[in-house]
């Protein structure tokens, strides 16, 4: 198979959450140690940190990848899900795993997935987790999927456990308050691993401690530590949190006997995107339609539920002159979202190439009851083209609402428009699968 026949494969084989929603959800660990096993327990052969939350998990993930990185240390990274290409989910010191390593892991163990039906996520990990032991790598840092008590993920013994907040999300999973999704978080925290919480919530602060104490887990509140700035390259006020919280879990990495000069953490979060690849948190853009015509801003970011939304909408309203190209998916908190929008913007409402989408038409229509004034368009690429020639040269257009639009988005800029600060790897900008959200 080649490698655009292995993804149609996974994607028939095994629907996945982002494209199907919670009909791939397979909560429990019965066939992902039956992977394990297969695979001779990859996940017993390197070390590791574990990221769960609601937000910013990503964020926190690729800092600390790039901080482990610039200290010296061979790093694996694993985290969902992609905007552009699959392999973004499965990295070593930034590069992405090979199209061919994908293609050989599908054929070699085909039969097996046949037989035991994994999820499209749990062999995703496995495949990460097999790559991870043949590169020796020091340490990996792995993202939970979703929750954490019953994620796939939480197979591993951790160096260190890390929970960013919590917010209001999955609820059909984890619970409709924030106290019993805080359970579901804590279900990462392991015997006697310290576990960093990045921040303070009244609703969930007991559910920690208690989680914590049970286990004999050391319980570090980054919240209530104070560091110096730092220049990094992941732009936004929110990040300033997640930041906090990376270097609280340096800290621990530190006491238990890693090496890790400020240098490497200077370094780290100053090319923290350049370093791993991240992109769409507060990406800033200046594009032009055409060589010869004017600049134009252009921000992506791909907070895609209210608590996300909440940690960028400062940011937002700021600007004057502002474009929205908006779309979202049906499982998510729409109506909350909306609320939040600034009603000083034109709308430029939109639907991703994915079954999850909800259709433009109706987003306009939702839209207006908060206020939000637009047209609607089928596709992310014809919303972001009639953004780009409505703006004037001063105007800010803002790219967001999930994953899908944002890895969409940042297909057509590098497709259609001359872009001056922002490009993609050539593999990603012709990658032929749908982003993911």
């Amino acid at each position: 198979m080649s490698y655009e026949e292995t993804l149609d494969y996974l994607y028939a084989a095994t629907p996945a959450f982002h494209q199907v929603g919670s009909e791939a959800y397979k909560p429990g660990f019965e066939n992902t140690m039956r992977l394990m096993e297969h695979l001779d327990n990859p996940h017993l052969r390197f070390r590791s940190v574990h990221v769960a939350g609601t937000n910013g998990k990503g964020s926190t993930s690729h800092m600390l990848a790039a901080v482990l990185q610039s200290a010296g240390y061979k790093t694996g990274l694993y985290t969902s899900p992609h905007l552009v290409d699959y392999r973004e989910r499965i990295r070593v010191n930034g590069e992405m795993i090979a199209r061919e390593r994908v293609v050989e892991f599908v054929e070699e163990n085909k039969a097996f997935i046949e037989d035991v039906k994994p999820s499209f996520f749990e062999i995703t990990m496995a495949l990460a987790f097999q790559y991870f032991a043949e590169e020796k790598v020091d340490i990996a840092v792995v993202e939970v999927g979703l929750g954490g008590r019953l994620d796939s993920t939480n197979i591993i013994t951790p160096e260190v456990s890390v929970i960013t907040n919590i917010g209001l999300d999955h609820t059909e999973f984890l619970g409709d308050t924030l106290a019993k999704i805080a359970g579901e978080k804590a279900g990462i925290i392991k015997e006697e691993v310290p576990v960093v919480i990045g921040e303070y919530n009244e609703e969930t602060q007991s559910v920690f401690e208690q989680a914590a104490h049970l286990r004999r887990a050391p319980l570090i509140r980054a919240y209530e530590r104070s560091f110096p700035d730092y220049a990094c390259q992941l732009k936004g006020s929110y990040q300033q949190k997640n930041i906090r919280t990376v270097l609280t879990a340096i800290d621990v990495l530190r006491d238990r006997g890693y090496v890790i000069i400020e240098a490497a953490v200077e370094q780290g979060l100053a090319k923290v995107c350049d370093l791993t690849g991240l992109q769409g948190r507060w990406q800033e853009v200046v594009v032009k339609k055409n060589q010869s015509s004017a600049c134009l801003r252009v921000i992506l970011d791909t907070g895609h539920n209210s608590h996300g939304v909440r940690s960028y909408i400062a940011d937002l309203r700021q600007i004057q002159s502002l474009h929205v190209v908006f779309g979202m998916v049906a499982d998510k908190d729409v109506e909350d979202v909306l609320q939040l929008l600034p009603k000083k913007a034109r709308y430029y409402w939109t639907q991703a190439q994915t079954k999850r989408a909800i259709p433009a038409t109706e987003m306009q229509r939702l839209g207006r009851n908060y206020g939000l004034q637009g047209e609607a368009y089928s596709s992310v690429s014809e919303a972001i083209t009639a953004a780009m020639n409505s703006a004037a040269a001063e105007d800010t257009i803002f790219i967001g609402g999930s994953n899908y639009v944002v890895g969409e988005g940042m297909k057509c800029l590098s497709q259609r428009f001359f872009c001056i600060s922002f490009s993609i790897p050539e593999v990603m900008r012709t990658a032929v699968e749908s982003p993911s959200a």
